[in-house]
């Protein structure tokens, strides 16, 4: 298995372990690879959920742009609630587990088909 896969592995194990979602492998997959070059890197590859400026960067990249959702408060609101989903007490929140769950949250797995 490549580095990737490894990656990929991880994030599912945090997903059903601290999550307690059950992962679509095959979206999963997609996320971490729409995530780029950013998953190897040790801080680009996690939510720093204690950080505003954090937050607002998920919802405008990747909520916004990515998702092609209109900003609201509904956003924020769906961030935080995948963080607590996370716990707020895991220090390394990554980056392609909070896209997998802001994906399934709002519905679009087809932006990744």
């Amino acid at each position: 298995m490549g580095k990737r896969d490894d990656l990929i592995a991880k994030y599912a194990e945090d997903l059903k372990n601290k999550c307690g979602v059950d992962p679509d492998m095959d979206l999963l997959t997609k996320v971490t690879i729409g995530c780029g070059p950013a998953i190897y890197d040790a801080d680009a590859a996690t939510v720093a959920a204690s950080q505003d400026s954090e937050l607002e960067t998920v919802k405008n990249n990747f909520l916004i742009k990515k998702l092609g959702l209109a900003d609201g408060p509904e956003l924020m609101e769906a961030i935080s609630k995948a963080m607590e989903t996370y716990g707020m007490s895991e220090r390394n929140k990554y980056r392609a587990v909070v896209y997998y769950m802001l994906t399934k949250h709002f519905g679009k797995e087809a932006v990744y088909s």
